[in-house]
Parts: structure tokens; sequence; C-alpha cells
């Protein structure tokens, strides 16, 4: 340890730096002497030799914690003095001032030493570069962190004791209040309390959040404010989703007194500076939860069934929660060619089925298939409506009268005990009526036990209610036979919403499976279905033909034999043998071409000049779609001509052919593939 001779004008010359600090604002508040006297070093400084000029007092860091760096901008400060050699002492009234951090407080030293910087506290002056006063600094430093660590541990383990007895007071969500003698109590404000119980009314009926969010549009929502002016009050505004799924996950409203749900976890970023979190922690980790704290809103069962119905909503987690929308297997399908799932898209108001394979990169096989969702749902509410038959609903009739007699045998027991509580407690109540009122001997015995008889029976009624209220009600048996006859109904019925339908099929139903042959326009589709209960079964349903496919074999066979001539001819040609289309049209040029398109009738091509290609050929021979080829005949990458017919021509020659597999090469959106559509008719 340095002495104060040892202090030499290159230190007088540079700074004398006061480091002044208190952990927390309520220090800062309440300890002044503390404050006060490490302001007092400035005093210390002069005495020591240093000009008043000279002496700078570093005060930003009151009311922060030496636990990091990464929050004190008067630590950061000091070290940057340090490091440029503008400090020639740092004074405090000892180390642990500087930092609770061995790492910031080990890194400190070293910057002293490289640029022969004193520190100085209450017990002496310490020189960097010696050994011996940077050996006792750092024990220093070692014992003030283990000295940190002790204490927050002390502290941390008082507030787990207190909270495991329900003692420990804790920060009340909207709803609640602390009465005069420190015990949870509801609100007494009416429209608080009625918010709290529509919200929770509100998420029952709708079953999410955002409909939460929806019900109370234009209606104002209480929450109480945390922090600055405000603090501990209740203020009106609008109700967010984040707002609502607080008060749909905070147990608190299920009359339970909790500790433990969150916690504080350190992790670095990208920066490298260590940073502080709240992550939230599973149920069964929880350090206290005591049931039946305080009135409740809502029942613990209730709020259990809360929490897996948003967890049942949460997609990422793999959920499928219904949507609304027509469609009704929407995020149950999957593509049993690539076995990918398959989205749903609408076209208007009619809904389709596309595999995703498409979309998110992956390789696309052939037979990946846009399929329409109204064939494949009404195949499956049809399969849906016939397995809850008779049958079905025997045997949950039968499965409800063993519940019911096992309830029974169960409900009885718990009601003798009631009876034998209530006799007992009457008994001890006409003992204590028969008591003489002067004898206080005895009556203050006598009281004390109809007082615990009454306890008895209290603790007797409350099993019971409890029992009860877990066991949910039974559907009567003349309401189960009902129902196998009104699902029909209740199923087609107009006020019967999709969404309801879809947690219905969802409750029966795990996934859905389509496989269809490619290649074959109107092929029968094979719908695999996936129960919950472990079974797999198998349905085919036929597609309807597709418009065009019902002409007369006459007009095909007319078609076929004039496929090489112009489709003007061959509408003419229709005409003059009085052939019609199969919604009785006459035929032109479009019904043709559909013809050719749905029997694979190749188009004639006689207007086609040497080295033109149509639009087809060029993508048959690129390997590539027809959007594609269009794509560039629209931003003019291809040159064209229109034929009489309408058609495009296109100069292909091996220079243009080049140009465009060049495009394909760079292209990160274009796969090459054999185009479905490159045979027969297109324009």
């Amino acid at each position: 340890m340095s002495s104060p001779a040892q202090i030499t004008s290159r230190h007088r010359d540079r700074l004398a730096v006061i480091y002044v600090r208190q952990s927390t604002l309520a220090q800062v508040r309440e300890n002044t002497e503390s404050t006060n006297r490490q302001y007092g070093l400035v005093e210390k400084a002069t005495s020591l030799g240093w000009d008043g000029s000279n002496v700078l007092v570093i005060d930003g860091d009151l009311g922060l914690s030496g636990r990091s760096s990464s929050i004190r901008p008067g630590f950061k400060e000091l070290v940057s003095r340090v490091c440029v050699g503008e400090v020639g002492a740092i004074f405090g009234l000892e180390v642990s001032r500087l930092a609770r951090s061995s790492a910031d407080f080990q890194r400190l030293l070293e910057f002293c030493s490289l640029t022969d910087t004193l520190i100085v506290d209450a017990d002496g002056i310490y020189d960097l570069r010696r050994f011996n006063d940077r050996l006792l600094l750092g024990l220093k430093g070692t014992m003030s962190e283990a000295e940190l660590h002790i204490l927050a541990g002390r502290l941390h383990e008082s507030r787990r004791a207190a909270a495991r007895r329900g003692e420990l007071r804790l920060v009340l969500p909207v709803g609640y209040i602390y009465d005069d003698d420190g015990q949870v109590v509801m609100d007494p404000n009416e429209e608080i309390r009625a918010a709290i119980t529509d919200a929770f009314a509100a998420f029952d009926a709708t079953g999410s959040s955002y409909g939460v969010v929806g019900a109370f549009e234009g209606r104002p929502f209480p929450h109480r404010a945390y922090g600055g002016a405000w603090s501990g009050e209740v203020r009106w505004g609008r109700l967010t989703r984040g707002r609502i799924l607080d008060l749909l996950q905070n147990p608190s409203y299920a009359g339970a007194y909790v500790y433990g749900r969150c916690r504080s976890q350190r992790w670095i970023d990208a920066e490298g500076v260590i940073r502080t979190r709240t992550v939230k922690v599973p149920r069964q980790e929880w350090e206290a939860v005591i049931q039946d704290h305080h009135q409740a809103y809502i029942s613990w069962e209730a709020h259990l069934r809360i929490q897996q119905r948003l967890a049942a909503n949460c997609t990422h987690d793999g959920a499928r929660p219904p949507r609304e929308g027509t469609a009704l297997l929407q995020g149950i399908v999957l593509c049993g060619a690539c076995g990918h799932a398959m989205r749903t898209n609408y076209k208007g108001v009619r809904p389709y089925y596309i595999c995703s394979t498409s979309r998110d990169n992956h390789v696309q096989t052939p037979a990946c298939r846009t399929i329409s969702a109204t064939l494949i749902d009404a195949a499956i509410g049809s399969r849906l409506l016939e397995a809850v038959s008779g049958e079905q609903i025997a045997l949950a009739l039968a499965a409800a009268d063993m519940v019911t007699e096992r309830r029974a045998r169960a409900s009885r027991a718990l009601e003798l005990q009631v009876e034998r509580a209530r006799y007992e407690a009457g008994r001890a109540e006409r003992a204590f009526h028969l008591c003489e009122p002067e004898n206080r001997l005895v009556a203050r015995s006598l009281e004390q036990r109809w007082e615990s008889k009454l306890q008895a029976l209290t603790e007797a009624e409350a099993a019971l209610a409890a029992a009860q209220a877990v066991a949910a009600p039974l559907p009567a048996r003349d309401e189960l036979e009902a129902l196998a006859a009104d699902l029909p109904r209740l199923w087609n019925a107009p006020t019967s919403s999709d969404k309801d339908r879809k947690r219905l099929l969802r409750a029966l139903i795990a996934d859905v499976t389509l496989t269809s042959q490619p290649g074959r326009i109107g092929s029968p589709v094979h719908i695999g279905i996936h129960w919950r209960s472990g079974a797999t079964e198998e349905i085919v349903v036929a597609r309807p033909a597709p418009f065009g496919s019902g002409n007369s074999v006459a007009a095909v066979d007319l078609i076929k034999r004039m496929a090489g001539h112009a489709d003007h001819e061959i509408v003419a040609e229709l005409a003059h043998a009085g052939l019609r289309t199969g919604r009785g049209q006459p035929f032109d040029v479009t019904a043709v071409r559909w013809v050719r398109y749905i029997h694979r009738i190749p188009s004639a091509h006689t207007d086609a000049a040497p080295g033109e290609l149509t639009v087809p050929e060029v993508a048959a021979r690129l390997h590539v779609g027809l959007s594609t080829v269009h794509y560039w005949i629209r931003t003019g990458r291809l040159s064209t001509r229109r034929t009489a017919s309408g058609r495009y021509r296109i100069m292909f020659t091996d220079k243009v052919e080049e140009a465009c597999r060049q495009l394909i090469a760079r292209s990160t959106r274009i796969h090459p593939r054999t185009p479905r559509s490159a045979v027969g008719g297109a324009v």
C-alpha cells in the first residue's frame, strides 16, 4: 500500500476523479449520510495536493447497481478517462463502489496499472503497478462480489419464505386491492369488476384473445399503471391483445396466490454486452401456489381451461385452431404426394386446398394438386355425420352411466361426512346454550369446541362443493339420444357458423390426406382420414367432370378429324353439322380450344412462319411454365406477332433460345419443370 508521500507531481497534474454511486434510488433518498461522505472526498483530494480545478466528480451512476457496467454511464466515462491517461487517482469510500463484478473490477485495475493511476479509499492509497497493492485490491473486489451474493441470497430466501406462507405483498393486477388489514379483496369499483367479468365472458364466447379485443372495440378497459407519476393508479384506455393476454394468463383472477411466475435471466447480445431479460417460468416450477387465497373472478379449473385454449390457439407450436372461412379442413389437410401441409386459398368465394410446396420452394412432385375444398368438405361432413351414429351414441350412454354411478358413490361419501359434521356442530351449539353464561370457565371451552365443529363443517361442505364443481355435468340420456338425430340438422343449419363446424370436426378428426392421380382430368380423389382415436380409413370421391367434357361424341370426333385445320374452320363445320356444346350453345373458337385442351387434341399451326413457335412449344422446349413465357412476352423479352385467330407466334431463333436459358439459369424463382398445361390449345 502506498503512502501520501508517493503521490507525485505526475499524478497531481492529472485529474482526481471522485466516483459517487449508490445502488438504488431508495438509498439515494434515505442514505444521505453515505452520499454526503462520498461528495466529501473532494476535500480529501485537495488535502493530498490536487488543485480544485483538477478534481472531477462523476455521479451519473447514482441509483444504479454495480453488478454490471453496461447500464452505468458514469463507470464507462471513468474507464475511458483512465484509458486515455487523464486520471491521476480515483477516489471512493470503498472499492465496492467501483464495481460489484470481478470482471469489470479486474479490467479497471489493469487499465490503472498501465496508465499509472492510483486508487484511494478509506483504508489507504494503492499503486496498481505494485503486485501487493494489486493483490490486495483484487481480494477486496472478490470479497465485495461475494458479499453481494450473500446479501442477495439472504434477501431472496426471505422473500421465498414469506411467499410460501402467502404473506409477501405483491403487486396486484387491476381488479384487486389491499384493504386496511392488508388482505387481497376485489376492487370496490363496480365498473372495473364488470369490465373484467365481461372480458372472461367474451373469451368463453369467442375462444381467442383477438375476439375479446374485438368485443371491447370502442369500450375502455382498466389497467393499473406501473412506475411514473401514475404508479399504482387505475387508468382507462383501449384494450390491446397484450393486456388481455396478461389478464387471461394471470392466476390471481382464479383466487390463487402465486410467486415465481417470472425470473430474470442474463444474456450476452451481439455486441458482447451483458443484458438482463425477464422470462416466464412453467407452471410446475412456480415456487408458491396457494389456491383459494382470495375471492376469485373465475374458478381454478376455468383458469386451466383458458391456458389450454390459449396454447391450442398458438400456431407457433404447431397448433391449427379453427379460423374464419368456409374451408372446414383449413390447417389439418395434407398433400398425399409430398406429405406437406396444404394451404387454403380463396378464388372469389370458392375455397381451394393448394399444396404449399411451390410456395415454400420445396421440390414439387407431379402429383401435387390443387383441389376444390367444396368437394372434399362435403365428403368429410357426410362421413362425420355417419360416424356419429346410433351405435356410437349407445356406447357414449353406457360410458355416461358408468361415470354417473362412480360419481354418485364418491359424492355419497362426502355427503355423509357433511351430515356427520352438521350433527356434531349442532350438538356443540346446544351444549354451549345450556351452559350458564356466568360460568365463563366452562363457557369459553364450549365456545371453542363449537367454533372448531363449525370449522369442520365448513371444510366438509367445501370439499363436497369442490368435488361437484370439478365433475363436469353429463348431458342427460334424452339429450344424447336427440343429438344423434339432431346433429345433421344442426350441422346444416344456417345458424351454425363455420368455426363451430370446424371445432366439432377437429374434436373427432386429427388430419386429412388428399391424393389424386396426376395428368388425369376428372380423376378421383382419395381422402385419408386420421381419426382422433387413432383409427384410419380412406374414402374415394369422384371429381366432377370439367367444363367442356360434356360435349357429344360426334362433336369431339369431328374436331379430332379436323385437328390440322384452323379453329374458325372447325367452328364453321360444327355449325354446318348442327352440333352444339354440352350446354346447348353453338360452338365458337373458345369452345373448340377448350375441347382441344380437355381431349389433348393438338392445335393447328398452319399460320406459323418458318422459325416461329407457339407459347406451349416454347414452354415445352425450355421446361418452364406457360406463365413464364407470357411474362417474357409482356416485358418485351420475346418478339411476337398475333395471328388472325389471336394466337401468339414467337420468332424463336438459336440466339433467342440461348438468351432464355441464361435467364433461367440466373433466376432464383424459375424452377425448370415439364409444364402440365403445355399440351393442347393454349393462347
